[in-house]
């Protein structure tokens, strides 16, 4: 019995349809297939009179394909008079294929057991909008058949929903119930004219196996976590919340609730930033109290508007919220801008409230910017959207961002608009209640328009998903973050270590998703200002040229100690004209010693600025290395080095100049990482070989069951736990007694080690809690006598001997910010001081496997490479034996979220191995935002 939901186990046998003797029809009501339909004849076990309370974790937001939010809930006994309404609206076509002929009407009986559900055996769930059934489906299992257990699906989506993806939608979410059931096959028939169904399954990921009979065709497919299921599934993921958005970002109308002829009141400078955008659509301001404002004319509530309404902006006060709301969902709008204030940010009750909002808004269809935010803005000249309270917004330009604080999105628009940087669209999200950075990013990864991602986080609402999402984006468009505040899991109290080991975890799990990680919004631009208009670096050759010697050491000396190789710079002298300069960047350029370039002007007496700059730019033109300036010491983007394209819009070949040419080095460092990033080849995750994920997740699901709020496993649990993913600790026994430590050292051949037991004894440096070496009866008697009186507790190890090596340390951890993270270092008091440790993201590729094994500091001690006082020390231990460790512990943790710690400590890596002396294991309650199974709204 498992404790916490599943949604996908391993896949089972495949069970064949020799012996399958019910009927389930899978249908499609549209020419061309668009939508799976179905149902489920009434040769069934009893239903229960009185159903159980219906799973509360199978309530879940989705979104369709076309952007818009649904609700996946349980079908429940109030269903049935909406039931018989949805089914008296599916046309004859529809009704003809789902059951075979006509059916107008669904009979009492059927009606009845279509609504009282046990949902273990028999499940059904419903696509609602508000109260509206849009989409029902449902399994029940195929008694008296052998092998696992199977069950016959079904589901049938209303004529005028049919194309948006709400098939699909419920085939995931059935296939997460029925793996919570143990049921790991589901099976359907299909009417043979209706081929097209096949292919459904099929583009949903899942592998299926067929039959003919007659007019039937005969379906049945395995519901296990296979690549492509997860691959389509991010793939729908991906392409649904990207449209979410981009119906956000490109209303076609938009209703301001709250709008005033004042522009020193939100409402006010809102719609004046619409009117002086020229939005490209009809803009209705909403003021119960005025037939016009700002020249416009205004309506009593969003109600009384004549047209439809896409995107509403509410700025009123937070309590009359739950008005307006009401009115937008019977209006019908499609999205929220919520500027208020007053929410999550307040305490409790504001947190209750802003959930109640999310919620209702949801339930009817809608997505929601805020509370509390700054607004939404899109500088496309199609759409020419401006809903946000900024006073400066920046020209058209190429650079996406995203921001969760409302009060700093306006100086940080202001920043890009004084530095010349141009954006494509900006949200701020204020408290993030719903629409967040991951949404966000995905519709940033399929818009043309933007090709570089600006970040400013606070916290991560999935940070799994962010990592996922981070890392696909980052293969084609830079991400640059910067993080502000600190995550929410961390206390106020928390002290200078935990924050550091903050910023020690960002530092890691960002480079490994590819993002440029800075430190300020000054430093984000600095990077953007590159990454938009220059190339990308091909090496860490560094050529600086310019007037200033002592400058040009600067931009030099920064550069190395950044990892940069830079020659002595190239002094051109003070008195240097624009042929100087023109000559110097085209021979630097034309070297192909030469990576990327920093250029530094800066005249002693005002001179020819204008030719020099021409200079530069002619010298740059069409160049494929990155050209820096320093320049006058501008700040950004200086007209007089700017490239523009139709409209005035900056291209790529513009210039950027930094204040001193140490930030213009420090840029560049940064995205030459990413560069380097970027050309190493995705790396897959491999599922290790000789796993047992079945076993692992009985264990599991017994234990949580007999301690529901988890806790740390025993030793023995922990290795019976660890060896289901081939991950063995070297031989031990427990023993109580001095003749029993006799002879467990007797059966398990001397020599042997004796230790105490308990977490304070284990991690000990001093080794008091363990003796070594033990050859004779005799000292494993004196040693568990020993151990016992110090620890005060009777149980004792004695474990075989292993090599002797270089101690290291695994493990895995949950962090408030970051979810569960793995970290490697090699162990000892001085190193732990020194906290060299790396963190990664689970799951681990095969790459980053590696990459963590060589990542720390210390790592040269492990390739016998380490020289103290010209003398090397140790010997080259196998850390292919280390890679291959740490990616069995990433699937082990991966496929089981109940593992919230885990620690491999020592790890004895040598020539022989990696020896693993002790496990720890902690188990607990799946954390919510756990980045698996059907998809679904945070």
């Amino acid at each position: 019995m498992r404790s916490t939901p599943r949604c996908w186990p391993p896949a089972a046998p495949p069970i064949h349809c020799s012996g399958w003797t019910r009927r389930t029809l899978v249908t499609d009501s549209t020419a061309a297939g668009e939508t799976p339909s179905g149902a489920l004849l009434p040769d069934t076990p009893d239903t229960p009179a009185r159903p159980p309370a219906p799973p509360q974790h199978w309530y879940a937001d989705v979104l369709a394909a076309d952007g818009g939010v649904v609700r996946v809930r349980p079908v429940t006994p109030a269903d049935a008079e909406e039931l018989q309404r949805f089914h008296g609206a599916l046309s004859d076509r529809t009704r003809y294929l789902r059951y075979f002929g006509p059916y107008p009407r669904m009979t009492p009986k059927d009606l009845y057991r279509t609504t009282h559900l046990d949902y273990r055996d028999r499940v059904g769930l419903a696509v609602v909008l508000g109260d509206q059934i849009l989409a029902v489906g449902r399994y029940e299992l195929v008694h008296d058949r052998p092998g696992p257990r199977a069950a016959e699906v079904a589901f049938v989506v209303a004529d005028e929903h049919q194309g948006r993806g709400l098939g699909s939608i419920l085939l995931e979410h059935l296939a997460g119930a029925a793996a919570e059931n143990d049921i790991a096959t589901f099976v359907a028939e299909v009417l043979a004219e209706n081929r097209v169904m096949a292919t459904v399954f099929r583009d949903a990921g899942y592998h299926v196996g067929s039959n003919r009979d007659g007019l039937v065709l005969h379906l049945e497919f395995d519901i296990d976590p296979s690549e492509a299921l997860l691959s389509v599934r991010d793939a729908r993921e991906l392409a649904s919340e990207a449209r979410s958005v981009g119906n956000l970002l490109a209303p076609r109308s938009i209703a301001v609730i709250g709008a005033t002829p004042s522009t020193s009141r939100v409402g006010g400078v809102v719609l004046a930033n619409l009117l002086s955008q020229q939005f490209e659509g009809p803009i209705f301001p909403v003021n119960p109290h005025r037939r016009s404002v700002q020249g416009v004319r205004a309506y009593p509530t969003v109600r009384a508007v004549p047209d439809e309404v896409d995107l509403a902006v509410v700025a009123v006060p937070a309590q009359q919220i739950p008005a307006v709301l009401d009115d937008c969902m019977a209006k019908g709008v499609k999205g929220l801008v919520v500027l208020t204030a007053g929410f999550s940010e307040i305490g409790p009750a504001g947190f209750a409230a802003e959930r109640e909002l999310v919620d209702a808004a949801r339930g009817h269809g809608m997505r929601v910017v805020g509370p509390s935010a700054l607004g939404i803005a899109n500088t496309d000249p199609a759409v020419s959207l401006n809903a946000t309270l900024a006073p400066v917004l920046p020209a058209r330009g190429r650079i996406g961002f995203f921001c969760q604080s409302g009060t700093l999105g306006a100086a940080i628009l202001g920043e890009a608009a004084a530095r010349n940087l141009g954006l494509s669209t900006f949200v701020s999200a204020g408290n993030r209640a719903d629409v967040s950075g991951n949404d966000v990013l995905q519709y940033w990864d399929t818009d043309p328009g933007t090709d570089v991602v600006l970040l400013y986080l606070e916290h991560f609402g999935n940070p799994r998903k962010f990592s996922r999402i981070a890392r696909r984006v980052a293969r084609s468009k830079p991400i640059v973050a910067v993080r502000g505040g600190r995550g929410p899991g961390r206390p106020p109290t928390a002290s200078v270590t935990e924050l550091a080991l903050e910023r020690l975890l960002e530092r890691d799990l960002f480079a490994q998703a590819g993002i440029v990680q800075v430190d300020t919004i000054t430093e984000l631009f600095d990077a953007a200002m590159l990454l938009a208009y220059q190339p990308l670096p091909a090496g860490p050759r560094l050529t600086v040229i310019g007037n200033s010697a002592a400058l040009g050491w600067l931009a030099a000396d920064a550069a190395r100690s950044e990892g940069l190789e830079v020659g002595d710079p190239v002094n051109l002298g003070p008195q240097a004209g624009p042929g100087d300069y023109l000559n110097a960047v085209r021979a630097a350029l034309a070297d192909p010693a030469t990576d990327a370039l920093i250029v530094v002007f800066f005249p002693p007496v005002p001179g020819s600025v204008a030719e020099v700059a021409h200079a530069v730019r002619s010298g740059a033109a069409s160049a494929d290395k990155p050209v820096l300036t320093s320049f006058l010491a501008e700040h950004g983007m200086p007209p007089m080095l700017a490239t523009r394209g139709p409209g005035g819009m900056l291209v790529r070949g513009s210039l950027p100049s930094y204040p001193d040419p140490e930030r213009a080095a420090r840029a560049l460092a940064r995205v030459r990482r990413y560069a380097m990033w970027r050309t190493r080849p995705a790396s897959p995750v491999i599922r290790p070989a000789g796993i047992d994920p079945e076993r692992a997740r009985t264990l599991v699901g017994e234990w949580m069951s007999a301690r529901p709020d988890g806790g740390r496993l025993g030793d023995l649990e922990a290795v019976e736990l660890l060896r289901c993913y081939g991950i063995d600790v070297v031989d031990f026994r427990e023993v109580r007694d001095g003749d029993a430590a006799v002879a467990a050292a007797t059966e398990l051949g001397y020599p042997v080690a004796a230790k105490a037991t308990g977490e304070m004894w284990q991690s000990r440096s001093d080794l008091t809690g363990v003796r070594l070496e033990l050859w004779q009866p005799d000292a494993v008697r004196r040693a568990y006598t020993d151990l016992a009186q110090i620890s005060g507790d009777p149980v004792v190890h004695i474990q075989r001997m292993a090599t002797p090596g270089v101690g290291c340390v695994l493990r895995v951890q949950d962090d408030p910010s970051f979810g569960s993270v793995i970290s490697f270092g090699l162990s000892g008091t001085i190193i732990d001081l020194l906290g060299d440790r790396v963190y990664r993201a689970l799951p681990l590729t095969v790459a980053e496997s590696v990459e963590l094994i060589d990542a720390p500091r210390a790592a040269p001690l492990l390739d016998g490479q380490a020289v103290v006082r010209g003398h090397r020390i140790g010997e080259p231990v196998d850390k292919a034996a280390l890679a291959e460790l740490a990616r069995r512990v990433s699937a082990l943790c991966d496929d089981l979220p109940e593992i919230r710690g885990l620690a491999l400590e020592p790890v004895l890596a040598s020539a022989a191995g990696a020896a693993i002396l002790y496990a720890r294991v902690r188990i607990g309650p799946v954390p919510s935002r756990f980045d698996n199974g059907p998809r679904r709204l945070a």
